[in-house]
């Protein structure tokens, strides 16, 4: 049996969370975190452990935006349902899709909290960086990660990652994040490692490794 690789947070996490909080806002009221990263990365678990180390800090999850027909044509609704409200310091208001139903579901709301953790493959595409306090990129090989997510889904997923696969390598081919990372994350045995990534700007948010134990095995 396949166990997911799931670090546990540590003192890396909780310095991510403090220097989140001395951020400015980005998105009106709201500082909005981009967690981007090949799919089967770890991004939903990491950003997990940020929002709890944040206090609670709500984690919008880029699988609700997108659907079948549009797995990264998405960019009008997060604007028009997220956003723009965000932006306006009003709640927002977006339509999360079943991936089962094929089809949208009831509007959900999300407040203009102080931190906003926008989670998701392409969160730091470019038509959102304008709107991001800063923008992490979990670190893992996208073939690495793919097997994760493949192993994570299992069988009855199969013709899905089949499509999605090829769709990712257009996307990042056409609108890379990682180039425009302020930190990049990987994932060790004990905790995460963060480190300055490849747009990392020197001043009063500048950020320096943070670790947690040994390196994880490979």
């Amino acid at each position: 049996m396949n166990v997911p690789f799931r670090p546990a947070p540590g003192p890396a996490v909780r310095a991510l969370a403090t220097r989140i909080g001395r951020l400015s806002p980005s998105c009106g009221p709201v500082r909005l975190v981009g967690v981007d990263g090949h799919a089967g990365s770890g991004k939903s678990t990491f950003a997990g452990h940020v929002a709890a180390a944040l206090g609670g800090a709500p984690v919008l999850h880029l699988d609700d935006i997108a659907s079948h027909e549009e797995l990264f044509a998405w960019t009008g609704r997060l604007r028009r349902q997220v956003i723009e409200p965000l932006a306006r310091g009003r709640s927002a208001h977006y339509t999360p899709y079943d991936w089962r139903a094929r089809r949208f579901g009831p509007a959900r709301p999300l407040a203009p909290a102080p931190v906003v953790l926008l989670e998701g493959v392409g969160a730091g595409r470019r038509a959102v960086r304008p709107h991001l306090a800063l923008l992490l990129w979990m670190d893992v090989p996208c073939e690495e990660a793919w097997a994760r997510g493949r192993s994570r889904d299992g069988e009855e997923q199969r013709a899905f990652w089949d499509g999605w696969v090829p769709a990712e390598e257009e996307h990042f081919a056409r609108d890379p994040s990682r180039p425009f990372a302020d930190l990049l994350v990987r994932g060790r045995e004990t905790g995460y490692e963060v480190r300055e990534g490849p747009d990392a700007r020197p001043g009063p948010d500048h950020f320096f490794t943070e670790g947690d134990g040994p390196p994880a095995v490979c």
